[in-house]
């Protein structure tokens, strides 16, 4: 059972994330544990009303808040400004806030100015997640043996208790400064994302007949491609928004190694897309072996 690190504990958002946040919760903790829900979409929390996954589901955000150890913004990023700003003067004096957002530098200028001398905002980023959105999608086993990334310069007492409640939910957690995070992430999931949704929206140009076919003989490479596309648009409109710089960065990269293999396919240079794949395929076979896949 999980320990009572946050005896109230407030989740803001109550889509996949949110909602598989109080899944685990309340899947691995006793009853000592309090747990309120908030979501602006008043569906969302008749929704989680339904499935009875919180102790309490407030229609006014403030009641969600006021009584809360640690508060979880399961938002997407390009709301954290307007929350913050809502939520900063009911905060409880001692609590945690934390976000499970993205991009980290955004929101921390999004989110600092707004937050109580007393209160303490660790900037936090689960590595986890699928296709689905909404408060249905979630499951408590999402955070199982997947990384949590808490963002901070040195560890503190209240980065501990984080990292531990995070470790609660089944996260391995490590420490990372916002800037490496943002690099990291524009790598490792927005350019894919990026990419995805271009292939996805090439194939929706096609000439009828063609782009037909092509969602009747989907291959397994393509099929993927539309799975990561499918995700929610708000949550990485807001991403690509507020992590330009980095993605940026590492789009000029992709484009220049994506030159390289054109004229590679284009001279019929075989022995150095056998090199390429080599190399790449020994990064899947790394990610599997850690865990990751």
């Amino acid at each position: 059972m999980m320990e009572p690190i946050f005896k109230n504990i407030s989740i803001i958002g109550l889509g996949l994330i949110g909602t598989s946040i109080l899944h685990a919760i309340k899947a691995k903790s006793n009853k000592e544990i309090t747990t309120y829900a908030y979501d602006i979409n008043s569906k969302h929390r008749d929704i989680v009303v339904e499935m009875g996954i919180a102790t309490f589901v407030c229609d006014n955000i403030q009641d969600a808040i006021k009584e809360a150890d640690l508060v979880i913004l399961a938002i997407p990023v390009g709301s954290m400004k307007i929350l913050a700003n809502s939520i900063g003067p009911s905060l409880k004096e001692g609590a945690i806030v934390t976000d499970t957002g993205s991009t980290k530098s955004s929101v921390i200028e999004d989110v600092n100015p707004f937050i109580p001398k007393n209160v303490f905002f660790i900037p936090s980023h689960p590595l986890a997640g699928t296709e689905y959105s909404g408060p249905k999608s979630g499951f408590g086993s999402l955070f199982e043996n997947r990384y949590w990334l808490i963002i901070c310069e040195y560890e503190t007492n209240h980065t501990r208790n984080l990292a531990k409640f995070f470790q609660n939910l089944g996260s391995i957690v490590e420490t990372v400064s916002a800037e490496y995070h943002d690099k990291i992430l524009a790598i490792t999931s927005h350019l894919p994302h990026l990419i995805a949704y271009t292939i996805v929206g090439t194939a929706s140009d096609l000439e009828s007949d063609l782009k037909n076919d092509v969602i009747k003989f989907s291959a397994s490479g393509f099929r993927d491609f539309t799975r990561i596309a499918a995700s929610d648009p708000i949550m990485w409109r807001d991403v690509f928004l507020n992590n330009s710089e980095a993605v940026l960065e590492m789009l000029q990269r992709f484009n220049e190694d994506l030159s390289d293999l054109q004229k590679a396919i284009r001279k019929k240079q075989g022995k150095k897309l056998f090199s390429f794949f080599s190399r790449t395929r020994s990064i899947r076979k790394k990610i599997i072996e850690a865990g990751q896949n």
